[in-house]
């Protein structure tokens, strides 16, 4: 499984677009083949930045998804909204602690 993470700073006028087109949009995403799991977050300080923190069966399946005509008209209205550039990473979880 591979985790994607993706920062996101928007401009702080554009963060109802981003927020509108995100659920609009995220039933789609979460069902793309291969998405396992989907998440939304806001940075509990600078509410214009946001994370999204995502499952995929595997690399293949996330660039087949960034491959998309979905993807491209997510990311091309998406990108307008920036105010710094996104970063963005892949993960595997190698362990995960519990009580």
């Amino acid at each position: 499984m591979l985790i994607r993470i993706v920062r996101l700073t928007f401009r702080p006028d554009a963060v109802e677009d981003f927020l509108e087109n995100f659920h609009v949009n995220k039933q789609s995403i979460r069902n793309f083949p291969g998405c396992l799991h989907l998440e939304l977050w806001q940075d509990e300080n600078e509410k214009n930045i946001f994370i999204t923190h995502s499952h995929w069966e595997s690399e293949e399946y996330l660039n087949q998804y960034r491959d998309s005509e979905l993807f491209k008209s997510v990311w091309t209205f998406t990108k307008a909204l920036f105010s710094e550039r996104p970063v963005a990473f892949s993960s595997r979880k190698i362990e995960e602690v519990t009580i």
